[in-house]
């Protein structure tokens, strides 16, 4: 009996060992098999890892179409009535950009880090007209002083930085939230025109008035994308913050006098939505943006009674509305 089991024994365990020979040759000698193997292989190394992280880098065209304003206050700081409003359009200015990010290489993955630059130089043209408005009489609101010039944009530079943390929620959408802080500079020229004062007209020719801003603005800002129908994805972001600072400088060539402008806590609010079409490590997006800074306040300095230093003359103040457009290509590094 004791034979027989070790005989039926043998014999399974022959059996098994066979089949195993055998279906391991079919499967190396199958192609299919073979290729099929091999393809699983390519797409688990291809497949990125959550921790992993990589650079993209772009280029961008578009163009910026808005205001920047300067404001003089009464010295009534309780009325909050304008003194003076000079109003220089951005109709429009071309720019070019440069886009730097990194970021995980999946954000669908797991929650990861990322970080951006975004820089923006505009092409110096004619962009519109500036427009001097007075309000000088002490009687009534009347405007008593308006002037109009060509408005040539000669300076446009644009930095934007963000870090912040991007969050996948059940692998259909993400949210962002971040911080940002932006610099930027426009300078103007109000050239030629036309003025109408009490009592008389006047026709110009040239150089008329220069014009600067500088800002510096740190927000917080959320953001909400999905890359749900491949290959296209989009996102939404908004940025809001009472924290601008504005440096501003004006030259009047006509009276030879420069008044100098130190203002801030204006409220910045900015909504941006960016359309895109990825092909493997290309992809290319529609950029659409609008930036609001609010009437901000502060000191006015200038040298019109001395030329040798600049004094206090009052409360001023500065304003921002851009509307931007732009095309990005953008490739992994």
């Amino acid at each position: 009996m004791l034979m027989k089991n070790i005989t039926v024994l043998t014999v399974l365990v022959i059996i098994v060992c066979t089949y195993s020979v055998n279906n391991s040759a079919y499967c190396a000698e199958n192609p299919i098999v073979e290729n099929l193997d091999n393809l699983l292989q390519d797409n688990k190394a291809a497949a990125p890892l959550p921790h992993q992280y990589g650079f993209s880098l772009g280029t961008s065209l578009g163009f910026a179409y808005g205001q920047a304003v300067e404001l003089v206050y009464h010295d009534n700081t309780y009325n909050y009535k304008y003194l003076s409003e000079l109003r220089w359009d951005i109709k429009p200015v071309f720019y070019l950009g440069l886009n730097l990010v990194f970021e995980r290489k999946d954000i669908m993955i797991a929650p990861g880090f990322f970080s951006s630059l975004y820089f923006k130089a505009g092409l110096p043209a004619d962009s519109g007209v500036i427009e001097n408005r007075d309000w000088l009489s002490d009687e009534d609101d009347r405007l008593t002083h308006f002037s109009s010039h060509t408005n040539r944009t000669n300076e446009f530079f644009w930095l934007d930085i963000l870090a912040g943390v991007s969050i996948p929620v059940q692998s259909m959408f993400y949210i962002k939230p971040f911080i940002s802080g932006s610099w930027m500079r426009f300078a103007f020229t109000g050239k030629d025109g036309y003025g109408i004062y009490p009592g008389s007209e006047r026709i110009f020719d040239g150089d008329v008035i220069h014009y600067e801003q500088n800002w510096l603005l740190l927000a917080a800002g959320i953001g909400i994308g999905s890359k749900l129908h491949s290959p296209f994805a989009f996102d939404l972001a908004f940025k809001i913050s009472p924290l601008t600072y504005c440096a501003a400088r004006d030259r009047h060539l006509e009276r030879d006098v420069t008044f100098l402008d130190y203002t801030g806590f204006g409220l910045y609010l900015e909504h941006s939505i960016n359309m895109s079409l990825i092909i493997d490590t290309f992809e290319i997006s529609l950029g659409l943006s609008y930036t609001y800074i609010g009437d901000t306040r502060g000191p006015s300095y200038n040298d019109e009674s001395r030329k040798d230093r600049f004094l206090p003359g009052g409360e001023a103040g500065a304003a921002l509305s851009v509307f931007t457009a732009q095309l990005i290509f953008k490739i992994e590094i």
